[in-house]
């Protein structure tokens, strides 16, 4: 597995997860405090996305290779997670165009050899 893809793959799993859970506390949340649901699911999304970048260490930046103080990358990697799959796929996107554009001004004999 590509290593970019293998520091990535836990936070969209967590993502996912998150997903789920918030589908299943919507409906709950509807039924009790319709008037205020938006922004109480928001918050507790964000929380348990937080929680779970902290409590399984899924700290993407440092996964990449990117020095930044812990706690940013905690508050990247738990806004990655909330935003969903979306998120996600925007990050993958613009890696793997990264991954092309470098690979465009590497020479011939350079890409052979990776």
């Amino acid at each position: 597995m590509d290593e970019v893809a293998a520091s990535i793959a836990p936070v969209l799993v967590a993502s996912l997860a998150l997903q789920q859970l918030l589908e299943l506390l919507d409906p709950v949340l509807d039924a009790v405090i319709k008037k205020h649901k938006k922004w109480i699911l928001s918050a507790v999304a964000f929380a348990i996305a937080l929680a779970m970048t902290v409590g399984l260490r899924l700290y993407i930046l440092m996964a990449l290779g990117v020095s930044v103080p812990r706690w940013a990358d905690a508050l990247i990697t738990a806004l990655s997670i909330n935003g969903g799959t979306k998120g996600i796929n925007e990050l993958i996107k613009i890696l793997a165009y990264k991954k092309t554009e470098v690979k465009a001004r590497l020479s011939d004999a350079q890409v052979k050899q990776a």
